[in-house]
Parts: structure tokens; C-alpha cells; sequence
């Protein structure tokens, strides 16, 4: 039996365990029930049970994984642009992104165009990514890790969101401009009638 405050109080029957735990206001519970005698303890359930919530609460959050966008030597311009768009979203998420340029069959040997395609990756992604592994080969592959910048992803979401809001007033002031066709429409339907 161990008591509210650790200290170890004996071997002592289950009825005088409980009673002790009822004049201290605080429960009784069985810690060890596997030990020869069974190991209870007097404490609060309800704040053990919050205290492990707690601790298992703050190990949780947003751990970066890792992403994958592939391309080719060859791959064009709006490909590229395409596909870096996904890399933006993930490094703005704050994911990792590993960015591979696999080689087919006789591209093995002109590897320079899949170093100038990272190297075109790396200047389109600007300040928003940082290096965290150069271009290296593994294989047929040529792949290099990139990890979002902190402070440059703050800047890109805000910037992102003044476009946004831009963006919303610009269409709300258009249509505050444009004549309201179902109104148009009703008189015209209004007239019609009359005229037959």
C-alpha cells in the first residue's frame, strides 16, 4: 500500500486499505495488481487520468513529413510549374519535399540536365525552401530534400491572404456595377403580356 503523498504504508487488508482511502477523500487504486501482495495506491483517479491526457497531448502536433514530387529531364515549363505548385502547398503545410528527376534508359548520361532542372526547382521555390540535402544520385534517381524556410512562409501566407481579401473586394465591387438582369428580365416578361 502506497499512500496520497508516496510514502509506503504496508501490507494491510483490502477493507482497511479502502477506509483509509475514503478519510482521505481520494481513491483507491490497484497500480501493480500482477506483484505478490498487489500494490495499491491512494490518489486522485480523476487528476492521474487528466495528467497522462496532458503529457500524451503535448508529445502530439504537426511532425513534417516527407513528400515526393518526381520529374523528368525533359519535363516542360507548365510541367514543372504544375508540379511545383503541389511542392509549395506541401512546404507551406510544413512538410519536407524530396524532389526526384528519375532517368530512363540512355538519360543516365546526360545527368548535367537533371542537375540544371533541381537547380531550376530550387530558383522558382525561392526564399519559401531551404536545402536541407544537395542533388546526389541514388541509383537512377537524382534527388535532392528541401525544408520550408519559417519565416519566408509566414510572408507567403499573408501575402496569400491580402490576395485573397483583394481578390473577394474586387469581385464584390464588380458586381455592385453590373445591372441586375433578373430585374430586367421581370419588366421585360412585364411588357410582353401587353403588347398582345
Amino acid at each position: 500500500m502506497i499512500g496520497a503523498d508516496g510514502e509506503q504504508l504496508g501490507v494491510m487488508t483490502p477493507e482497511v486499505a479502502w477506509q483509509r482511502a475514503i478519510e482521505e477523500g481520494l481513491d483507491l487504486v490497484e497500480v501493480a495488481p500482477n506483484a505478490t501482495p498487489p500494490v495499491c495506491r491512494i490518489m486522485d483517479y480523476g487528476r492521474y487520468k487528466y495528467e497522462i491526457k496532458k503529457k500524451s497531448g503535448k508529445s502530439k502536433g504537426h511532425s513534417a513529413s516527407l513528400k515526393e514530387v518526381k520529374l523528368r529531364p525533359r519535363t516542360d515549363e507548365h510541367d514543372l510549374d504544375f508540379k511545383l505548385r503541389n511542392a509549395r502547398r506541401f512546404l507551406m503545410d510544413g512538410d519536407k519535399v524530396k524532389v526526384t528527376v528519375m532517368f530512363r534508359g540512355r538519360e543516365i548520361v546526360h545527368t548535367a540536365h537533371g542537375r540544371k532542372q533541381l537547380e531550376k526547382v530550387k530558383e522558382m521555390l525561392g526564399a519559401l525552401a531551404t536545402v536541407e540535402n544537395p542533388p546526389r544520385m541514388e541509383g537512377r534517381f537524382l534527388s535532392m530534400i528541401l525544408v520550408p524556410n519559417r519565416e519566408a512562409v509566414v510572408e507567403a501566407r499573408k501575402a496569400d491572404e491580402a490576395a485573397a481579401k483583394a481578390a473577394a473586394l474586387e469581385e464584390a465591387s464588380l458586381e455592385g456595377a453590373k445591372p441586375e438582369l433578373p430585374e430586367n428580365e421581370q419588366e421585360a416578361s412585364a411588357r410582353a403580356p401587353a403588347e398582345d
